[in-house]
């Protein structure tokens, strides 16, 4: 971790749970109450992919420090480079498949129920490492997946309901569609690290990399899922204000990540997912009339704490033997 002061890492994180928290929450209010005209959630993935491709092309500028390095630098790295981009298509397509599924998770299931249940990527994530990055998790942190099962189990068991929401919901598509997007969260993300850590390649050209392949997988998905109506009403069709505002926030969040994960540590990142869950049980409340069930209650603890054990450090025993060592051998030369 680079050094930074604590007010920036706690603004960081703020603005991160802040990003989160209100991206579910809008992105539920814009499929099941703002408008009786739905918009293609495909076309909004695949504008969201451009957002974060001129995003990306704005931060190499910067990095760079001229046009001219920036032009040097896409023409190595995208036009001279075929085989990266190739390498890079796989977690866009991975990624274009979890986030159509949070538009399916989220248009069943409540904001609050998602943003517990998609908590699963932790365990997920943590398998993916294992066989992966061959990387090891301390009991600690094996208990703590444990325990973060159990408490989706727990909200899952009796779903908490929304009594302000009249539209058709299949809570079971909902389950399944989070399932779906967390084995994705898991493996695309372990395998962008992968793939980041084999090179000293900049993180802002494999973003770039990785967003044109996802702009062309987004586009396709368009026309093979929704192609006839989309061209019949308009690549736009449904949108709202508040639709373009759930697109903000899925551009800016997938960019703003990078930034939290250079510059902070895993116990903040857990305090931000558990203040997100409780941030966005609140706007479920007020805004879906959400009823609070003692199993979902149970559950969400038991996953901010478990959130909280998995990002603890690991403790340092290589030095123990060897002490225990030298006790012995002092204790043997009193003896003697």
């Amino acid at each position: 971790l680079e050094p930074v002061s604590v007010m920036f890492k706690v603004y960081c994180l703020s603005v991160m749970t802040l990003v989160a928290a209100t991206y579910t929450v809008v992105l539920r209010y814009t499929r099941t109450v703002s408008s009786t005209v739905m918009y293609f959630s495909t076309t909004a993935v695949c504008i969201t992919e451009c957002i974060k491709l001129f995003l990306s092309l704005g931060m190499l500028t910067k990095e760079t420090g001229s046009f001219g390095r920036l032009k040097a630098s896409i023409v190595e790295h995208v036009f001279w480079s075929p085989k990266e981009l190739l390498k890079l298509s796989v977690p866009s397509v991975v990624y274009a498949v979890q986030n159509n599924m949070a538009f399916i998770a989220l248009s069943n299931l409540d904001a609050a129920v998602y943003q517990v249940t998609y908590q699963l990527k932790i365990p997920c994530t943590a398998l993916c490492m294992v066989l992966m990055l061959n990387r090891s998790l301390s009991r600690l942190q094996w208990f703590s997946v444990f325990m973060l099962c159990l408490g989706v189990t727990l909200v899952q068991w009796k779903p908490a309901e929304a009594t302000k929401v009249q539209v058709e919901q299949n809570p079971f598509l909902g389950f399944m569609a989070i399932a779906v997007a967390v084995l994705c969260s898991g493996f695309a993300g372990v395998y962008f690290e992968k793939v980041l850590k084999s090179s000293d390649t900049s993180l802002w050209v494999r973003n770039i990399q990785m967003y044109l392949s996802g702009i062309v997988v987004t586009l396709a998905g368009v026309y093979m899922t929704e192609g006839a109506q989309v061209i019949e009403k308009g690549f736009f069709y449904g949108y709202t204000p508040w639709v373009c505002f759930v697109v903000f926030l899925a551009s800016v969040g997938g960019l703003y990540t990078s930034v939290v994960v250079k510059y902070t540590d895993n116990i903040m990142k857990g305090f931000s997912a558990a203040a997100a869950i409780v941030l966005s049980t609140v706007a479920s409340v007020t805004l879906f009339g959400l009823q609070i069930t003692a199993t979902f209650a149970c559950g969400a603890m038991l996953v901010c704490v478990s959130i909280y054990l998995y990002g603890l450090p690991k403790q340092d025993t290589t030095k123990l033997p060897r002490a225990d060592t030298d006790k012995e051998a002092r204790q043997k030369l009193i003896t003697v």
